[in-house]
């Protein structure tokens, strides 16, 4: 991982500056209503806090990507992440960013599959996915993001899946600031 932190970042850092294009980490995260505690809660001196929860099992995902200045663009799903969802994010992504993005990503099975190859040869113009090695989250911040989204959404106290969308929503929105939300269907 040092190695490509040495020679691989700095090489896509200086082509993406003389494209004048953007550099973006990206990652996907899901949250699930019956894997996240239900969080702290308060009680009178004595007795027990009692936090209600629906019991229900639903989820929701979220896919983002944080550009090297900062700006966040995300958008949150209630579908399994496929070549059709992540292709439609960078499509999305490209053309909030109005030029070329470079992508920052894992290796997960999507990143890497034939459909999302296809449709990145049909767009080199507009974005140009590169991947990290192996096993190593550490240096992308949009890692962070969800490590920070998966402490401040409470997932167990959503009551369905549009609450909870809504919550992972509020919670990237702020986080956003300067960011764009890419909400829709992907």
């Amino acid at each position: 991982m040092d190695a490509w932190l040495r020679e691989e970042y700095p090489a896509i850092a200086a082509r993406a500056k003389t494209e004048n294009a953007v550099v973006a980490w990206a990652d996907q995260c899901g949250l699930r209503s019956d894997t996240a505690p239900p969080g702290t809660s308060w009680a009178p001196k004595g007795q027990t806090p009692i936090v209600r929860v629906s019991g229900r099992r639903f989820r929701v995902n979220i896919m983002s990507a944080i550009a090297s200045r900062g700006t966040l663009h995300f958008t949150v799903y209630t579908q399994k992440f496929t070549a059709k969802v992540f292709t439609a994010f960078l499509d999305r992504l490209a053309r909030q960013a109005g030029r070329k993005v470079h992508v920052i990503a894992d290796r997960h099975p999507v990143h890497r599959s034939n459909a999302v190859r296809t449709w990145l040869a049909a767009n080199t113009e507009r974005v140009e996915l590169h991947l990290m090695p192996g096993y190593s989250p550490e240096p992308n911040p949009d890692e962070l993001l969800n490590a920070d989204l998966k402490h401040h959404v409470h997932a167990a106290r959503a009551r369905s899946v549009d609450d909870l969308a809504h919550q992972t929503r509020r919670f990237s929105g702020v986080r956003a600031r300067y960011g764009t939300a890419l909400n829709g269907p992907p």
